[in-house]
């Protein structure tokens, strides 16, 4: 007895679709047609078509079941790359899961980069942004210190990101002064934080690129001013307080100073 395309799905507890797609990709062969063109399918089709479903529920992918080739042929290489696949395909979603309850935990932001959750509630939207850039180009290892750096200047960051972008010389001066002893002691705690973009697995070149740029569109200009007026008190070289830094790239120049890098660097200024 012969089925027709419908009846072979049914059997098979599969769709015409199914069956349909299968011939089209050389996976189950094409029966011979009856005179009045309706196709004839047999037993080798259906257990060709069973074959094949228990391989795609086990995740097999249609491209690897062609290259198994039939039952009686031994599949062990490619049932082992298939556990591997499933093992690591497990592990990132434990992973995943592990990091949702740390989020749901500490009602954080889903987009702040993992180990980031228990802080970012306290960040602003330009500390987040910033946070996102570095995620970018940073090394774990360099995400890792951040963290702990964000944590221990919650309190003179928001001093910092308060200031507006109208503050006076002598405003820029006094939380220069203020700031320049809490990054002078994170240089010496976080010796990573010396050169932040040397580890960065894109390259030097362009992981202080990304850091410069970021600050210089995410922060107001008093801000870099106390920037670069703080790594200019911790090189000891700069003036008083008050004294106005260079202008920040952008703001007239034609390209990056050097003072405007520094104060880029995260290394040079925790931000």
């Amino acid at each position: 007895m012969a089925w027709s395309t419908r009846q072979l799905a049914e059997l098979a507890n599969t769709t015409v679709k199914a069956v349909r797609h299968y011939h089209e990709i050389g996976l189950l062969d094409v029966p011979e047609r009856t005179a009045n063109g309706y196709k004839q399918y047999g037993v080798s089709h259906l257990v060709r078509l069973v074959q094949i479903k228990r391989l795609s529920d086990l995740g097999v992918p249609l491209a690897q079941i062609a290259a198994m080739g039939r039952a009686d042929e031994e599949p062990d290489e490619a049932i082992r790359v298939l556990d591997a696949e499933l093992e690591a395909t497990i592990e990132r979603l434990t992973r995943i899961r592990a990091e949702l309850a740390v989020i749901l935990r500490h009602r954080a932001s889903p987009e702040v980069p993992p180990g980031f959750a228990s802080v970012s509630r306290s960040l602003s939207e330009t500390r987040r942004s910033l946070l996102m850039v570095y995620s970018a180009v940073f090394s774990e290892e360099g995400m890792e210190d951040f963290r702990r750096m964000l944590a221990d200047q919650e309190e003179i960051d928001g001093e910092f990101e308060r200031l507006p972008a109208d503050a006076d010389d002598a405003a820029i001066g006094l939380l220069a002064e203020r700031m320049a002893p809490a990054v002078r002691e994170a240089r010496e705690k976080y010796p990573w934080s010396a050169d932040p973009a040397a580890d960065s697995p894109r390259g030097a070149k362009l992981a202080e690129s990304a850091m410069v740029q970021a600050v210089a569109e995410l922060y107001n200009s008093a801000q870099i001013r106390v920037l670069q007026r703080v790594n200019e008190i911790l090189a000891g070289d700069g003036g008083a307080p008050g004294e106005e830094a260079p202008p920040p790239d952008g703001a007239g120049g034609a390209g990056p100073r050097r003072g405007q890098r520094d104060a880029g660097m995260p290394g040079r200024r925790i931000v």
